[in-house]
Parts: C-alpha cells; structure tokens; sequence
C-alpha cells in the first residue's frame, strides 16, 4: 500500500467516525430537548432512548470491527464483524423509518387502519424484510472478503452455476462466511429469491382496496429491480469501475427503507375518504 492509498483510506475512515459522532450528538440534543420541553408522544420516550442505546452500541461494535484490522499482518477487517457493523446499521435504520412512519400520522388514525390490516401482504412484507436483512448480511460477506472481484461473470460464476471450490474450506461451516465462492453463490440465490417474492408481493397487492399500499408494493417492486440490475452490472465491472458497488449499497439502502414501508402500508392501511378520492 502507497502512501497515497493510504491517506484515502485515513480520511475515509476519519469522516466516518465524525459523522457517527455527529449523529450521536444529534440524537442527544435532540431527544434531551423534547424530553425536557414535554413534547415526547406518550409510550414513545423507550423507543426513541433505544436508538441512542443502539447508536452507542454501534459505535462501540465500529471500534470492534476496526481493530480486527490493527492485529498481526491484517490490513483489511475481520468480514464478521463487518457484517455485524452493517447489519445493525440497517437495523437502527430500519427502526427509525417504521418510528417515522409511525409518526408520521396521528394515533387514533393508526389505531382505525389497524383494523383494516391486511394479513397476506403484512406477511409477505414480513418475508421481504427478513429476506432482504439477509441478503444485506450476504453484502457485507461479500465485501468483505472482496469475493465479488474473483466471479466477474453473470448468470454463471466463471463458466459454472455453483463453482467447484465452494465447499474447499474446512471445517464445512467456515464455506458459509469466509469461502468467496459459495459467499458470492448465496449472495445470488438470494437475490434472485428476493427478486421473485418481491415482484409476487407486487403483483398480490395490486388487488388491494387502499391505493397508498398498492403504490407503497409497486415501488418496492420497481426498486428490487434496480437493485438487481445494479447487483449484476456491479458483478460484471467492478474491477473497473469501484463506484458501482457504492451505487449498489446505496441501492440496498433505499429498498430496505421501501420494503418497511410496503409492510408498514399493509399493517396500517391509509384510508381515503370519498371527497379525496374524487378530488
């Protein structure tokens, strides 16, 4: 590694730690001041106070992970704990989003589309949630041990559908997390299962009676198909073009937030009245 390389990596690294810190302070100085003025919904001062717990420990897990890569020769970060780093990531992002949903419309509102909770697409949105956090925990193997670079092929991965050496590792187990082939395998089978399911759950909520749930599962359908176009755009070129898989990150971001949202929809359905419909 080049002097060079290494100071993009260092203010890499420093911008992260400030913006996490910067966060923090925001969460602080903000919960402390509507706990303070009263203006904290009630039953919500547990649930908010848990994002700073969480914040805490994800910084805390941050430093874990780094000084996986500060032991003996390593330069790089143990990909455990960088998919521990990133699934609570998307955990803490994900309770803030459902938090704001939430939030976003009065109680007693929530309470009446409570009762016109519409179970098969809440299940499905349940599917999809637990699918695309797994998937995203496949990511960050993936990138972990940078075993995307070595199958820069699609469908087949290097002229085969599952690679010969994927279960080389030993014990069996170590092939799950650490063995590049059978990694990026998973990462595959995943995504073409959340890609399916999802377009499933698309097409079963068109028959739904409220319009917000069917647009909240339209586009959730239509990003899952982003998101697969640049997973595979991404598995082809990224030895040339490194952004792709910030884009694809970012991807995983906005269809995380759009799957909540879909399953949030079906839970809580938003009525309209007939006055809004006419107009």
């Amino acid at each position: 590694m080049t002097l060079s390389e290494f100071k993009g990596i260092f203010w890499w690294e420093w911008g992260h730690r400030q913006l996490g810190r910067t966060i923090g302070l925001v969460w602080f100085v903000g919960f402390v001041f509507f706990w303070l003025t009263k203006k904290i919904p009630p039953g919500w001062w547990g649930r908010l106070f848990s994002l700073g717990i969480l914040g805490g420990l994800q910084g805390a897990i941050g430093w874990w992970m780094v000084a996986s890569g500060l032991t003996g020769r390593m330069t790089s970060v143990a990909s455990y704990r960088l998919a521990t780093h990133l699934g609570l990531a998307f955990i803490i992002l994900g309770l803030i989003a459902w938090f704001a949903f939430q939030l976003g419309r009065p109680q007693a509102q929530l309470l009446q589309a409570r009762r016109l909770s519409e179970k098969r697409l809440t299940h499905l949105g349940t599917v999809m949630i637990g699918l695309v956090f797994v998937q995203i925990l496949l990511g960050a193997l993936t990138a972990g041990i940078d075993a995307g670079l070595a199958f820069p092929t699609w469908p087949s991965m290097n002229g085969q559908f599952l690679p010969s050496e994927s279960f080389d590792f030993t014990p069996l187990w170590r092939n799950f997390f650490e063995n590049p082939a059978l990694v990026q395998f998973n990462h595959r089978m995943v995504a073409y299962l959340v890609f399916f399911i999802g377009l499933y759950s698309a097409w079963r909520a068109r028959s739904s009676a409220h319009q917000s749930t069917r647009q909240a599962f339209a586009m959730m359908g239509a990003m899952i198909v982003v998101q697969l176009l640049l997973g595979i755009t991404t598995a082809l070129d990224l030895v040339h073009y490194w952004w792709l898989g910030s884009i694809h990150q970012l991807g995983a971001v906005v269809t995380w937030v759009l799957v909540i949202r879909a399953r949030h929809m079906a839970r809580f359905p938003m009525v309209r009245s007939i006055r809004e419909g006419r107009a």
